[in-house]
This record gives C-alpha cells, sequence and structure tokens, in this order.
C-alpha cells in the first residue's frame, strides 16, 4: 500500500491567514503501518494504524480553526465541514510547538472525509 495523503482544507476568512501560519503544510498520511498528522510547526503526530479504534463522520460545528486541544483531545483544521473523529486507544503522543502531548483523539478535516475514513479503517 502506498501512502495516501489528505490534505487538511482551509476554506472561509481563515484561508490565508492559517495558509501563511503553516496551513500549507496540514495534511493527515495514511501509510500501510504508520499515520502522520502535520500542520506546520504547531501539530505534528506519527502513530501506528493498528491504534485507531474508530473513524467517523463528526457533525458537530467547531468556531474554532488551527490546533486546539485538552487532555488527550485535538482538533487540527482548517474548516468546520468535512470533519473525521479519530479514536485511539491506546494513548499516543503529539507534539505541538515541540512540547509532548497526549492523543487520545483527534479531529482533522478534509475534502473527503469518507475517502479519509475508508483509509483507516
Amino acid at each position: 500500500m502506498t501512502t495516501q495523503q489528505f490534505p487538511i482544507t482551509h476554506h472561509g476568512a481563515y484561508r490565508w491567514l492559517g495558509l501563511a501560519l503553516g496551513g500549507r503544510s496540514a495534511s493527515i498520511d495514511v501509510g500501510a503501518t504508520d499515520i502522520e498528522v502535520r500542520y506546520g510547526p504547531w501539530f505534528h503526530a506519527r502513530f501506528p494504524r493498528s491504534t485507531v479504534r474508530e473513524a467517523t463522520a463528526d457533525t458537530h460545528r467547531y468556531l474554532s480553526r488551527g490546533v486546539h486541544g485538552w487532555g488527550g483531545r485535538w482538533l487540527v483544521n482548517g474548516a468546520g465541514t468535512g470533519l473525521v473523529r479519530i479514536a485511539l486507544d491506546p494513548v499516543q503522543q503529539a507534539r505541538t510547538l515541540g512540547v509532548k502531548v497526549k492523543l487520545r483523539e483527534l479531529i482533522v478535516n478534509v475534502d473527503d472525509p469518507d475517502a479519509l475514513i475508508g483509509a483507516l479503517v
């Protein structure tokens, strides 16, 4: 299996700001054994595919854009649509601005959420 790359998309007023702040390198890459998520210098995670317990569409409307998290739950997005919720077990590690953080749930947005979900499960 080759790596599938799903860019984290930016829409609306946040498009230019998000791209200027590192969103040009924002993506989730799904490989045969690992998944890597990047959002410029703000967020980086690499974890085994085997830790993905669930990947589902998330219809919640988040007002925030960028990288936000607390207690192991992280939102990494450039838009409020195309959101996918990824539950991990066991808890993994990510980095935000180089600082290690827990990662038990990740919410990202992409243009084709169904394709990302299909690649993850």
